[in-house]
């Protein structure tokens, strides 16, 4: 199949996923066409079926704020018409299903027919999808697509929360991980580097926005770190981070938190890690979360949104109330203390991402494009 992918091509879930997904198809053999605005952060190197359509906007005086999704759905229609596309699989709503749908008018004035799915991720339906401002043309889209799917369950019934969608379904499937490049051997001499003296590593890793919690990270640490001697290692970037960066200057484990900023190469990062730390508000799914499992990284995470959809409480990990740093350090130490302990949450951890692999997740969107082509294609 001929199968083109719009997403942002940064460090967030979707486009991480949407990225992993294309990848994978075309491992498989398929052609696959990423269309966005930048190359996408984790397609790396040479792939003699990937290809990258950049989404060229241009500036105009007249624009303060320049027309991306135009500019996207003219891309869409060129890359359909020229490429000879099955199906256009857009990630993330705003604005790509909108864009999507545009670009499927234009196509159809042609005689050209192409299929929209739509992937719900989580913050374009909880948080910026039903702003006033927006919802009217993401309900309008969502209802268009072909077939829309949703990352996790929790991310499915907060779409019909929010969204009046009561006669379209929503199919739901999960994110999935490589198994493969997460568990490995820890590079010894770079965990020497970041835990001189054998200290437990504690890991998180979010764009640092308000909902991530970082600072109940930090205060988890500190608790942690009473008992069992430790480092933290802070991975990504964001809005929050100078301010946290700042009070750390000022703590008394100064020394033992370090900010990384962002990284592409998590599988060198998570297999150094003891513990995962993952106290976010509200997580769609939780794929860094997913992402440590395979790496034998057990995690310690709120127990919002989906994760209780991939964590097993008392198993691969344990989950807490949003902002219950006393509970979620007490948890961290059960773990940390016993090696006994750590092992057998250790093997748990890479057990429970395994049935999120990419093996058994990628058929399921292979089954969904082949259910929107003309038969006997």
């Amino acid at each position: 199949m001929n199968i083109a992918i719009v997403c942002y091509p940064t460090f967030g879930g979707s486009g991480v996923l949407a990225t992993e997904l294309g990848k994978a198809l075309a491992d498989k053999g398929h052609n696959i066409h990423f269309i966005t605005y930048q190359q996408p952060v984790r397609l790396g190197g040479f792939h003699a079926n990937i290809f990258y359509h950049e989404v060229r906007v241009p500036t105009y005086p007249l624009f303060d704020f320049p027309p991306y999704e135009t500019a996207l759905a003219s891309t869409m229609v060129d890359v359909v018409k020229n490429q000879h596309i099955d199906v256009l699989h857009v990630h993330y709503a705003i604005p790509h299903a909108a864009a999507a749908y545009m670009a499927k008018q234009i196509l159809a004035k042609e005689n050209i027919k192409v299929p929209v799915i739509t992937t719900l991720h989580g913050t374009d339906i909880t948080l910026v999808g039903k702003d006033k401002t927006y919802s009217p043309v993401v309900t309008f889209s969502m209802e268009e697509s072909d077939i829309l799917t949703a990352v996790s369950e929790n991310l499915k019934q907060e779409t019909y929360n929010n969204f009046e969608l009561a006669h379209k379904p929503i199919e739901v499937i999960y994110n999935f991980v490589d198994i493969k490049r997460f568990h490995r051997k820890p590079i010894e001499a770079f965990k020497k580097a970041m835990a001189p003296n054998g200290e437990r590593i504690i890991v998180h890793a979010s764009n640092f926005r308000k909902v991530k919690r970082v600072g109940d990270v930090i205060e988890v640490f500190k608790l942690i770190a009473k008992q069992i001697p430790a480092k933290l290692l802070l991975i990504g970037d964001g809005p929050e981070r100078p301010e946290l960066e700042s009070a750390t200057r000022e703590c008394f484990l100064k020394d033992d938190i370090k900010f990384l900023g962002k990284q592409e190469q998590m599988e060198d990062l998570l297999p150094i890690a003891d513990l995962f730390l993952l106290p976010s508000e509200y997580e769609s799914f939780g794929l860094a979360a997913l992402e440590a499992m395979a790496a034998e990284v057990p995690v310690i995470a709120s127990n919002a949104g989906g994760l209780p959809e991939i964590i097993i409480d008392g198993n691969c990990g344990y989950m807490s109330n949003v902002g219950d740093v006393e509970d979620m350090a007490a948890n961290a130490i059960k773990i940390l203390k016993e090696d006994t302990v750590y092992a057998t949450f250790k093997a748990n951890a890479l057990k429970q991402a395994q049935r999120f692999g990419i093996e058994n997740i990628v058929p399921q969107y292979e089954a969904l494009y082949k259910s929107l082509l003309p038969l006997g294609k």
